[in-house]
């Protein structure tokens, strides 16, 4: 793990977990998926993330000071999240310390839950959920439970480095894309997303509750969109919008 980034356990961890993540993204998607998780799943706070990369703030909640990276767990999940936008500068350093964080616990899998542009949202009646693998054998699993593949495009912010990471080190590891706003936060999205994380992960969730506040979610989310709107500028989120040239 990184010198810069220290994790600190606040409570024993679970090995031969699967590791989530929910990063500040498109459509928050990852973040509202994993606040609901962390709602259903009753999951508590097992570490946080200590790191002068990150910018000088707490999280109050109840009156209580939190990191903004944290990782919340029970005996089979493993959820980090950010409740900040991280800067493009420090973006590898924080990815690189939480799945070397996840790999020292012997987690069987790695899931990034992000989103993706879609053209004419509003427009989208029944929202699309995509994946992507970091080997050969991880993507046949989740095609074998009929989840749609990305097959071609580009993948940009934490979970792209998450993905490079992965494959790098031998982690199995999918990241889903939901179809959802770009700038916007987008409930719906999320709970497609948790729907197909359900065949992949064995996570069972019901987001009925989800849906029902979709309207109080947009307005709360409405701050934190607005910062991570800026670091996916620096990102140059904008080209997961383009299609790559084939190169065999």
């Amino acid at each position: 793990m990184s010198e810069e980034v220290k994790i600190t356990e606040r409570k024993e961890i679970s090995r031969g977990a699967v590791m989530l993540f929910g990063f500040p993204d498109v459509g928050l998607v990852g973040v509202i998926a994993a606040s609901h998780l962390i709602s259903e799943l009753n999951l508590s706070e097992v570490a946080y993330m200590d790191s002068r990369l990150l910018p000088p703030l707490i999280v109050l909640h109840e009156g209580l000071p939190h990191s903004p990276i944290r990782v919340f767990g029970n005996h089979d999940v493993l959820l980090a999240v950010s409740e900040t936008a991280v800067s493009a500068d420090t973006i590898y350093p924080i990815m690189h310390a939480l799945i070397d964080w996840g790999r020292s616990k012997d987690v069987k899998k790695m899931i990034s839950m992000s989103g993706i542009p879609v053209q004419d949202r509003q427009d989208v009646k029944q929202l699309k959920v995509f994946a992507a693998a970091s080997n050969p054998e991880i993507l046949k699993a989740v095609k074998d439970k009929g989840v749609q593949v990305l097959k071609e495009g580009y993948m940009v912010g934490p979970q792209a480095i998450m993905m490079q990471y992965c494959a790098k080190t031998d982690v199995p590891a999918v990241t889903l894309l939901a179809q959802c706003f770009f700038n916007y936060p987008d409930p719906e999205a999320a709970a497609e997303l948790l729907k197909e994380l359900s065949k992949i992960a064995e996570i069972k969730v019901d987001v009925s509750k989800l849906l029902e506040k979709g309207e109080e979610i947009r307005l709360r989310a409405r701050d934190v969109m607005r910062r991570t709107q800026r670091e996916m500028s620096k990102m140059k989120k904008t080209q997961e919008y383009d299609i790559p040239m084939y190169v065999s």
